[in-house]
C-alpha cells in the first residue's frame, strides 16, 4: 500500500477552503494510517494529498523528536487573508496515524513558527 492509498478523506462542508478545513481538521483528527517506517518523501506525499482536499499550502516540513520518539511534522495554511488557518500535521516516523490540528489548538512550539513563517513569506512577497 502506498501513502496516497492510505489517506481517508472526510466529506467537505461549505464552499470555502477555510470552511472545508474547519469541517475536516478539528484538533487531532486522524486522517491517514501508515503501518510501516515512513520516509521523508512519503510523509510529504501524504501531507500534500491531505492539503489538496482543502486547497491548503505546505509551509515547511521537518523531523522532530518528542519524548524520545521521532516524528515527521509539517506546517500548512488553508484559506486567505483574515480567514486563513494554520495547521500542524504530524506522523510518527515508525508509522501510525497522520494527525492534523489547527495551530490555535496545538501545544507544539511549531504552531507559533508556522504563523511566523507565513508572516515572513507575506513580507517577502510584498517586497518582491
Amino acid at each position: 500500500m502506498n501513502a496516497e492509498e492510505s489517506i481517508e478523506h472526510q466529506p467537505e462542508q461549505g464552499s470555502s477552503a477555510t470552511g472545508a478545513a474547519e469541517a475536516m481538521l478539528e484538533p487531532a483528527i486522524p486522517i491517514a494510517r501508515i503501518s510501516h517506517e515512513v520516509s521523508d518523501q512519503e510523509f510529504e506525499q501524504v501531507v500534500r494529498g491531505a492539503l489538496e482536499v482543502v486547497e491548503g499550502t505546505l509551509l515547511f516540513k521537518m523531523k522532530t523528536s518528542v519524548d524520545g520518539e521521532t516524528q515527521h511534522a509539517a506546517a500548512a495554511v488553508v484559506g486567505l487573508g483574515e480567514g486563513r488557518q494554520f495547521l500542524l500535521l504530524t506522523l510518527p516516523a515508525t508509522g501510525g496515524q497522520l494527525k492534523v490540528e489547527t495551530a490555535s489548538h496545538s501545544r507544539s512550539p511549531l504552531a507559533g513558527i508556522a504563523e511566523s513563517y507565513a508572516g515572513l513569506m507575506d513580507v517577502l512577497k510584498a517586497a518582491a
